[in-house]
């Protein structure tokens, strides 16, 4: 494990495991960190060495001297090539390989705008990104969501009965009311959720830039969806996905809480 500075944003922490030897930079999702894929240990553990990154308001990662309204405004989207930059600085600029979970893949085809000549393969899981969360686009750019939003993060009852009332009316299944529930239950946990969501609200990829630097530069491209998925599901993700030449899609048998030994073992089994 280690640090990087990132200039004009803050320190990033990271975490390396793995037995491979080929570099794959990761992304985690919600309330994770970066060791969030050391369950993968047949799979990807045994071919790559992992460095998984912990996002802000996650982990030991931390901004610097943000206020408030700067961390609302967001951070702008180049900013994420400093991940790179800083992580080239220590291990060289080399040729690597980028894995993502849930709100994490906006990273990594945000890096793919710029560095895909650098990029062997993507392994996205439950990926952000490509069609996005109309919740969260609620949440993150409409003005009535934004105070809605901040309305919730301060209030005690706001948030769990919000929860509740998705959940019978079925925007959301058990799985992640468990999963949200678990996140917005102290006032330190909502404050985070706000944080975060607010500050990578920008992180948008280009899709038709990122498609076709994928596709002139041949970079192989996993993708998986859990099948009971109710927050990135695969059917709206398809029409981008199609702009790949190449990609290797599967749907499991799983909902949203996607990165488990299950997972791991369905990916050793996959045909060669």
């Amino acid at each position: 494990m280690g640090f990087l500075r990132l200039p004009g944003l803050g320190t990033v922490h990271y975490h390396e495991y793995g037995k491979g030897t080929k570099p794959l930079l990761a992304f985690h999702g919600y309330g994770m960190t970066g060791k969030q894929f050391n369950v993968l240990e047949q799979s990807i553990l045994s071919e790559y060495k992992v460095y998984g990154f912990d996002h802000f308001f996650h982990g030991e990662s931390v901004l610097d001297g943000w206020t408030e309204k700067q961390i609302l405004a967001g951070m702008p989207k180049a900013m994420v090539r400093l991940y790179l930059e800083e992580w080239f600085k220590v291990y060289g600029r080399q040729r690597i390989s980028l894995m993502a979970y849930s709100i994490g893949a906006n990273f990594v085809l945000v890096l793919l705008e710029d560095y895909a000549e650098l990029i062997d393969e993507i392994i996205l899981m439950a990926p952000d990104g490509f069609a996005g969360y109309e919740g969260f686009q609620f949440l993150q750019h409409h003005a009535v969501g934004r105070t809605l939003f901040k309305s919730i993060t301060k209030s005690k009852w706001i948030a769990p009965t919000v929860l509740k009332a998705l959940k019978r009316m079925k925007v959301i299944d058990d799985s992640l009311y468990t999963i949200a529930y678990n996140e917005i239950d102290t006032p330190k946990k909502r404050e985070d959720v706000f944080y975060t969501l607010n500050l990578i609200r920008f992180l948008q990829p280009n899709i038709n830039k990122v498609a076709d630097a994928i596709n002139q530069y041949h970079i192989k491209c996993l993708i998986i969806f859990g099948k009971d998925d109710l927050l990135f599901p695969k059917k709206p993700a398809m029409p981008a996905i199609e702009l790949l030449n190449e990609a290797v899609v599967h749907e499991v048998p799983m909902g949203h809480w996607l990165v488990t030994a299950a997972l791991d073992m369905y990916l050793v089994n996959l045909p060669v």
